[in-house]
């Protein structure tokens, strides 16, 4: 569908949710045609991996729990065929573990249940805005490599290593760390953190800073004697080794 403002042609981005809450998909679906979109709707998860391997959407919105298809084979299937189509995930399993699994399926994002529904807008328009910003691979691409300590990252191959040892990271995860191995010693607030990774530029009152942060502390600082992700109490996050100063 097209709309048209100040005599410019708009193309609506189109929306497919899987969800089997009818409740949830009406609320969901009307609150997003307002906003703006194109929104398809699919109750089951068979007929959404239809949908989703056959129509042209910009981004897929799933429940995991679904009837017929659970949304992690959905988005598994979507990702062996179409890298480029964002997918967030809308669920009410929000225990760490589950956060982590969707996020390995290649889902770019994970929202969970019961959610602020200006939060599911603001995640929405970030991930379109990001996938419109990912630049076409250059004819010569040029190696980017940042290291800080043993910690190593290679921004072409998007391989991370510590003392040698390859971490595996979700993209989210890897787009925090880019961030700070960018700006080593940089105290970094996490309205910094949202505008930068999530393309958010106000406070959204979730503590998603906070739990991701986490999860990459996890991974790249298993040696407590050799941490380099560092809380700021009352100010954020830097990325630097024990003796150093923060800028």
């Amino acid at each position: 569908m097209l709309l048209i403002e100040n005599t410019k042609i708009i193309e609506k981005k189109r929306i497919l949710l899987v969800e089997d809450e009818a409740g949830v998909a009406s609320f969901i679906n009307k609150g997003l045609t307002e906003a703006g979109f194109e929104v398809s709707v699919s109750l089951d998860g068979t007929t959404g991996l239809q949908l989703a391997l056959n129509g042209s959407f910009d981004l897929v919105i799933l429940d995991i729990m679904l009837p017929g298809v659970n949304g992690l084979e959905i988005c598994r299937a979507i990702r062996k065929q179409n890298k480029q189509v964002a997918i967030l995930f809308l669920t009410a399993l929000g225990a760490a573990e589950n956060v982590v699994i969707g996020l390995e399926t290649e889902a770019d994002d994970y929202l969970v249940k019961p959610f602020k529904f200006i939060e599911l807008v603001a995640r929405v328009k970030a991930l379109l805005r990001r996938k419109e910003a990912e630049p076409t691979p250059s004819v010569e691409p040029q190696e980017e490599i940042y290291k800080l300590a043993d910690l190593e990252v290679n921004d072409y191959t998007k391989t991370v290593k510590r003392d040698g040892r390859v971490i595996s990271l979700t993209s989210t995860e890897y787009r925090l760390l880019i961030l700070f191995m960018k700006n080593p010693r940089r105290v970094m607030s996490r309205l910094d953190i949202l505008e930068q990774v999530w393309s958010i530029d106000f406070d959204m009152g979730t503590n998603v800073v906070d739990v991701y942060v986490n999860y990459l502390r996890k991974k790249i600082d298993r040696d407590p004697q050799r941490k380099l992700l560092h809380t700021v109490i009352g100010m954020g996050y830097v990325l630097k080794e024990s003796n150093e100063n923060a800028n």
